[in-house]
């Protein structure tokens, strides 16, 4: 009687156990090698963010343009006349700082560049704790200028609640509604968020323009991923070669 030398002594070889073991493999593989991707782009934006905070602001007028070219923006500084903005009609935007629970009041501010007519200003935060809200005088033009950053608004995620403008509670920044209930129309594409306070007689608005500490993780995950490939190649191998020796 003859044998199958290809085949494992303990009986057949595990075809199913092998399709599995490979599809999570290679799944694993590529959840490391995305987040190696994503370490790469991490790291050039946390080099742009560090650029930025030694950075001399630009005048507006000219990266609205650039914006309208379709030039990417994101976490340019910029200075901005706005007149009247510390007393400004705002929108209340639910946010979380620090672990802390708030809103940040979002104004809109009238500009004439690049076919835009007003740029959205993300004035700050104020927390929850806080009742009072700074005076509004939608006819106040007081001189005002400010040096923010422009950033791109946030995508809703399938758990984000939907705004509710009739009662100014919003929860994720749409662009158009938002210049809408702020009175004016054709927004900027990105929201200047403010570096310098807007109304400094009231302290409880506090500019947050980028976050202080940027996560950078993915080095630590693309090394899981790998691990965990690692250990199932481990197992499989093992796998085998106890049906082989049996």
């Amino acid at each position: 009687m003859t044998t199958d030398a290809a085949a494992p002594r303990g009986g057949r070889f595990p075809v199913a156990l092998t399709i599995a073991t490979t599809v999570a493999f290679a799944i694993l593989i590529g959840l490391g090698v995305w987040q190696v991707e994503r370490l790469a782009w991490k790291q050039s934006l946390l080099a742009r963010v560090a650029a930025l905070q030694s950075a001399a602001p630009r005048p507006v007028g000219p990266v609205l343009a650039d914006m309208a070219k379709g030039v990417d923006a994101d976490f340019t500084r910029v200075t901005l006349d706005c007149p009247g903005l510390a007393k400004a009609p705002f929108l209340e935007l639910y946010a979380v700082r620090d672990g802390e629970p708030g809103v940040r009041l979002v104004s809109a501010c009238k500009v004439d560049a690049a076919g835009y007519r007003a740029v959205l200003v993300d004035r700050g935060f104020v927390a929850q704790s806080i009742s009072a809200r700074p005076p509004v005088d939608a006819a106040d033009t007081t001189p005002f200028s400010l040096t923010g950053v422009f950033r791109k608004p946030d995508k809703p995620s399938f758990v984000t609640p939907p705004n509710d403008v009739a009662g100014n509670h919003w929860y994720w920044r749409d662009h158009a509604a938002m210049a809408k209930a702020l009175r004016t129309s054709a927004p900027a594409p990105q929201v200047l968020m403010a570096e310098t306070p807007t109304n400094p007689d009231w302290k409880a608005l506090v500019p947050a323009p980028v976050p202080a500490d940027i996560p950078n993780r993915h080095l630590e995950y693309a090394l899981t991923w790998f691990g965990l490939a690692a250990a199932l190649a481990g197992v499989y191998a093992a796998l085998l070669w106890r049906k082989w020796k049996g």
